[in-house]
């Protein structure tokens, strides 16, 4: 099977009510996990880099592996995304490069650190979900910005993430401008900020209503019904893990993450991806801690690293049961983004809100709030629409 548009999927997994867990790939030991995981369970998957990624390992090396993935598991429908893509360049590149799905972080500059504004989110975006239909590629976006709702602390990891302290109206996407957003933009999922924050150090204690605002996202599926959302920051933090990293040798503090139970919950309110790395990242640095410790003279690395395979490929088979996508992957028949590109020039594929209307737009073409036009930080440039096949 080719690999797919994400858009295909994330429509699939709403007609059937189940949500998929969008795993990050660093490295070759994580793909196998992800990917034997995906064929025990005969699971669609989601397969993303990210910047940190993209800088560690190669976006072409990356791609690599990922076609790797794809013609040794067939059967299995797989996502091709680039995470957190922090300008319309970027996500240019990804797209020439063979991804399916890019995101546009428009919610950050392109420092991937200062917060903007609306309407520079806006622009940014569109001007990719422009450019990435017109090859059949899927776009998501993004609305607020991860962090901690106790602390105002925003979450960043790989480099990505605003810096310093934020108040709610940041840390928490307001539904009125998700649907103004979404009609604005036309993008195919929308990552939404309700209390996650990237990284393992998500929660000081198991979280509650203060602190992961799940009703948020009811709230916000409720006005768009239609609309892919997406968690991101949303690895559980495995207790067991923190143990064993700690118990050999390891010093990580107590933290929490986001319970399994609660993304289970979100998913009946329209979230279909989930944004799951730390916990792979737990299970293979305490997989090889514990081996390490049990084989002091093993320098084999061959040895240390199937350890850490296994130990990501069960936290992968428990997502792909819990989110509901065991069986999924033979229900599902490819669409060549040729294909996928057809249906959004036929409008198949357009966003629809419930009211009130989208904000309005000033004639500068940032978003107006009280009257006030917000400035776009943004060149003025014509974009090169890439090679698609």
């Amino acid at each position: 099977m080719p690999l797919v548009a994400m858009r295909q999927l994330l429509d699939h997994a709403a007609e059937y009510q189940y949500a998929l867990p969008a795993f990050n790939v660093n490295n070759l030991e994580q793909m196998r996990a992800i990917m034997e995981a995906a064929d025990h369970t005969n699971s669609p998957v989601i397969v993303q880099a990210s910047a940190g990624a993209r800088n560690y390992a190669g976006a072409p090396f990356l791609r690599h592996l990922m076609l790797a993935a794809a013609e040794e598991f067939p059967h299995i429908p797989i996502v091709m995304h680039q995470d957190h893509g922090t300008s319309p360049a970027v996500c240019q590149r990804a797209i020439q490069l063979g991804f399916t799905s890019v995101m546009m972080d428009g919610s950050l500059a392109s420092d991937g650190k200062t917060p903007t504004d609306y309407g520079y989110n806006v622009a940014v975006t569109r001007q990719v979900v422009d450019m990435a239909h017109a090859c059949g590629v899927s776009v998501e976006g993004e609305l607020g910005c991860l962090g901690s709702l106790e602390t105002g602390e925003a979450g960043e990891e790989d480099g990505i993430g605003a810096a310093g302290k934020l108040d709610h109206t940041r840390l928490l996407t307001d539904p009125d401008e998700a649907a103004a957003f979404v009609a604005a933009t036309q993008v195919d999922a929308l990552a939404i900020a309700i209390g996650t924050s990237h990284g393992a150090y998500k929660f000081k204690r198991p979280p509650t209503g203060e602190t992961l605002a799940i009703e948020r996202v009811r709230e916000i599926h409720e006005r768009l019904p239609n609309t892919h959302l997406v968690m991101h920051g949303s690895s559980s933090v495995p207790q067991e893990w923190l143990a064993i990293i700690n118990d050999h040798g390891g010093a990580i503090p107590p933290t929490w993450g986001v319970p399994v139970e609660e993304i289970v919950r979100a998913i009946k309110f329209g979230v279909r991806k989930v944004n799951i790395d730390t916990d792979l990242r737990l299970a293979a640095t305490g997989a090889i801690r514990r081996y390490m410790a049990a084989h002091p003279a093993e320098f084999d690395p061959r040895k240390y690293l199937q350890e850490s395979v296994i130990a990501m490929r069960d936290i992968c088979i428990a997502r792909f049961a819990a989110f509901g996508c065991v069986g999924q992957a033979g229900h599902i028949r490819a669409q060549s983004l040729e294909q996928m590109a057809a249906r959004y020039a036929r409008g198949e594929l357009a966003s629809q809100t419930r009211a009130p209307a989208p904000l309005p737009l000033s004639p500068r073409g940032g978003v107006s709030h009280a009257g006030q036009p917000q400035a776009l930080h943004i060149r003025n440039e014509s974009w090169l629409f890439p090679d698609c096949y």
